[in-house]
């Protein structure tokens, strides 16, 4: 799929003509890639500040998500987008230089504490994510702040549905989630059963003990196919693959919107690789 078309146009308001947009998404890329700093960006990339420039108004003005979307849109018309995705959630321990980020006058979008958190591990962030049968981001938030118990609502991340596409009427409603114990609340279970969606979720044993022990009072237990639960581990693959992009291993940068934008970006060269 070529992306130019969707990438804004090479004619800055001021000054001369941008490079070019390939040699820049390369430098991106091998920034997030290796983990290196952006001063150690090699030099056949040209300046590291313009690199990071583009990042910065692509990822304020929904670029980056832009793209992201046009490649599902395309998967889902071409018939390859699977509706049976899995969601579940990881930590990432920030580095000491977004650590010590203003939590004072955040650009617009951004989260006043810029998604971070104090856990075990010091400053963290949490991603939510959902992946297809393929192991490919489906969807992904990474605006939660990393504690060390978060309580997972239907209101935000992978659960509030699939981010929408710019062709066509979209579709909102996978076929299955398949989650962890974690994200079984009453509230989720409402919302997913609402639009029609088969709930793969396994009850904690403490509320199963606890249901039994009310009897009658306490309900028929949600159904759970514990065959297609095997499949949930396809997320925590997915997961695996994008931590190994050394960028988004450890949060180097300030602020969330650009971290957001890496993983955008790393998802749309898993998609474009298969």
């Amino acid at each position: 799929m070529c992306v130019e078309p969707l990438l804004p146009d090479r004619t800055p308001k001021r000054g001369g003509r941008w490079r070019d947009h390939r040699q820049v998404i390369d430098a991106i890329a091998f920034k997030y890639r290796t983990g290196t700093p952006w001063t150690y960006l090699p030099e056949h990339f040209g300046l590291w500040k313009g690199a990071h420039n583009r990042l910065r108004k692509w990822a304020a003005d929904g670029t980056w998500e832009k793209v992201f979307t046009t490649l599902l849109a395309q998967a889902d018309t071409e018939g390859d987008l699977d509706w049976v995705v899995a969601v579940d959630s990881t930590i990432v321990r920030a580095h000491q230089h977004p650590a010590r980020a203003r939590h004072k006058g955040a650009p617009a979008g951004e989260p006043p504490d810029h998604a971070l958190g104090r856990s075990r591990g010091g400053p963290t962030i949490k991603i939510h994510l959902a992946a297809d049968s393929r192991c490919r981001p489906w969807a992904s938030s990474s605006r939660r702040p990393g504690r060390r118990r978060t309580r997972v609502h239907p209101g935000h991340g992978p659960l509030a549905g699939p981010p929408p596409q710019p062709i066509g009427r979209p579709r909102t409603t996978p076929d299955a989630v398949l989650a962890d114990k974690a994200y079984s609340s009453r509230a989720i279970r409402t919302h997913l059963r609402r639009r029609g969606i088969r709930t793969v979720i396994p009850q904690p044993s403490d509320r199963v003990a606890h249901c039994k022990r009310l009897g009658r009072q306490g309900g028929r237990p949600p159904a759970f196919d514990r065959t297609a639960c095997t499949q949930r581990n396809i997320v925590e693959r997915c997961i695996n693959k994008l931590k190994q992009w050394g960028g988004l291993a450890t949060r180097c940068g300030k602020t969330a919107t650009v971290y957001l934008a890496g993983l955008h970006l790393a998802a749309i060269f898993i998609w474009s690789a298969q």
